[in-house]
């Protein structure tokens, strides 16, 4: 037990971000590990899918010793095809990955079931509905291999659900091996995404929006359905903040049991000497292609503004980000020159052959601007970008005489785009100012990571971040490190003005109190360490462990 919670043997944790980054979730798991494996020292087994047959995978290393008696009797006599190993983040836990391609033959009769014992509707299902639910089927058959060879009724197994892809394995779970505590966690509500994305009103009409009926609307049902049905049927149903909890009970009509929020380890931000070098060259990069890109001569005294995440316009607030930063352009109390990074991944052709020649060229000061001076790589979709679009509708130029420069750099920051080539935590360091001005954003890393790395940050109050911000002591505003402006469904010009005067105020700021907001800054990021949310996973392990006991005995 720990402080009175009853404590899990095992724990079986399922996403599709297990050794695969793609989004949010991966930063949840990966590094939230280190802690579990402090605690549960290899009790703990993530599952993911096995994307990479035949081809390495540098974020897993599989391993023959590992489970190995296991493995060959789950491969032999439970027909399953599956890699043991070490995901090679800190803490290094043990995962499997499982094919699940066999799966897909049958199909119908998992649906079926699932239908008939859990109401869970595949009828409407496509795109990826069906690649998740096979892997989801694939994984509660894992587990159930690996506690029937391993473990008995005296263990006290958890087993934890990421989204509504891997819902279908805590329900297989639940039917064909109810010893084991099923924990069920939404990062974000697919209708309530859904509905956001499809620019209807999300939060004043949250109270009267029926989340089947919005389902159908969009063609969403079969995903909402097992979201769902999951979140009413697990022992211990979680989400990752207050507002994300909100749309649970609207549109799931289901509240959390355990509010889960999403914590970080601070291991990948440097320190001291360190810090200041990468941050130095940081800035000095970022310059350098704006400046080959613009012709000009932008220096070290410009302010470096950015914002990222995926590729959702509104919702990650790219819209009213540009919107400020044009109106910060026409504001005569701003007292440096702006360089505004976007930097979210879009349907990325090429590295600008142009710009590179420039870059390459160290001799030559260029005064002229290249075509299309906003872009750092070429798109397939030039003419249907939503950045350039807004670039262009708000008469935005890069010109001279502009104050506010953008600059958009529409690839993953992996250190191989071909003209930054950093990797995006090495770019972080350089900024001055980051904003992330979501309309949607269930908890929002983007900011938590911003204000890691000593970075003042600009977020809203309809992010879980922002609201948790505004819980804190002596949070009030951007000189403490955070500015959350306050979001709603209709107020987006008094956002763009917020985020124009929160820039306008921070250029006024002598270097010493802008160190010492950066220190501030960095004291948010502390006070969301994992050493401090884990505790909310051991109530969720508590309250699933009870619920499940109940349900035997019942």
């Amino acid at each position: 037990m720990i402080n009175g919670l009853l404590t899990p043997d095992y724990i079986f944790e399922a996403s599709w971000e297990v050794c695969n980054k793609v989004g949010g979730i991966y930063t949840v798991l990966s590094t939230r590990a280190k802690t579990l494996q402090e605690k549960f020292r290899d009790r703990v087994l993530f599952i993911g899918p096995d994307f990479w047959k035949g081809k390495e995978n540098p974020l897993f290393t599989e391993s023959e010793n590992l489970c190995a008696a296991w493995k060959q009797q789950a491969m032999e006599k439970d027909g399953l095809q599956i890699r043991v190993g070490r995901w090679n983040i800190p803490g290094e836990p043990i995962v499997v990955l499982v094919d699940f391609q066999p799966f897909f033959a049958k199909k119908n009769e998992i649906y079926t079931e699932m239908w008939n014992r859990y109401q869970v509707d595949s009828l409407h299902a496509y795109g990826d509905y069906d690649e998740a639910s096979m892997f989801a089927y694939a994984t509660g058959k894992v587990v159930e291999s690996f506690y029937r060879y391993n473990l008995s009724e005296q263990d006290k197994v958890v087993f934890q659900a990421h989204e509504w892809m891997t819902g279908m394995a805590a329900l297989y779970l639940q039917a064909y091996v109810p010893e084991i505590a099923t924990i069920f966690t939404t990062h974000a509500t697919s209708i309530g995404r859904s509905i956001a994305g499809n620019n209807k009103p999300l939060y004043d009409y949250l109270f009267a929006y029926n989340g089947d009926q919005m389902a159908e609307e969009l063609n969403m049902q079969s995903k909402h359905s097992i979201e769902k049905q999951t979140a009413h049927y697990v022992d211990c149903f979680t989400t990752v903040s207050e507002i994300t909890n909100n749309e649970c009970k609207e549109l799931l009509d289901k509240s959390a049991d355990v509010i889960l929020l999403n914590g970080f380890e601070d291991d990948f931000v440097p320190k001291g000497s360190t810090y200041t070098g990468k941050r130095k060259r940081a800035r000095s990069l970022i310059l350098n292609v704006a400046n080959k890109l613009l012709g000009q001569e932008l220096d070290d005294n410009t302010m470096i503004i950015g914002t990222s995440g995926r590729y959702e316009f509104r919702n990650k607030g790219l819209d009213v980000f540009l919107e400020a930063m044009n109106r910060l352009n026409r504001d005569r109390n701003l007292q440096k020159n702006v360089l505004a990074v976007v930097s979210v991944p879009s349907w990325v052709g090429e590295a600008r052959e142009d710009l590179l020649l420039r870059l390459k060229d160290r001799e030559t000061k260029f005064t002229t601007p290249l075509e299309c001076p906003f872009i750092t790589h070429w798109l397939h979709n030039m003419t249907h970008d939503q950045v350039l679009d807004m670039l262009k509708y708000l008469g935005m130029g890069n010109r001279p005489e502009d104050k506010v420069k953008v600059i958009f750099v529409p690839c993953y920051l992996n250190g191989h785009d071909g003209i930054v080539n950093k990797t995006y935590y090495d770019l972080v360091p350089g900024l001055d100012l980051g904003v992330y001005a979501s309309y949607y954003e269930p908890w929002g890393y983007t900011p938590l990571e911003s204000v890691a790395f000593s970075v003042p940050t600009i977020t809203t109050d309809l992010s879980g971040f922002g609201r948790w911000v505004n819980g804190l002591k002596n949070q009030h505003g951007i000189c403490d490190g955070v500015e959350v402006i306050h979001r709603s469904d209709y107020n987006y010009s008094e956002v763009a003005d917020g985020i124009k005067d929160t820039v306008t105020l921070l250029s006024s700021k002598t270097p010493n109190e802008i160190k010492a907001i950066r220190k501030r800054a960095a004291a948010v990021a502390e006070q969301a360490l994992w050493k401090h949310f884990i505790q909310y996973y051991y109530e969720a392990y508590d309250v699933a462990l009870r619920n499940a006991m109940k349900r035997l005995v019942g």
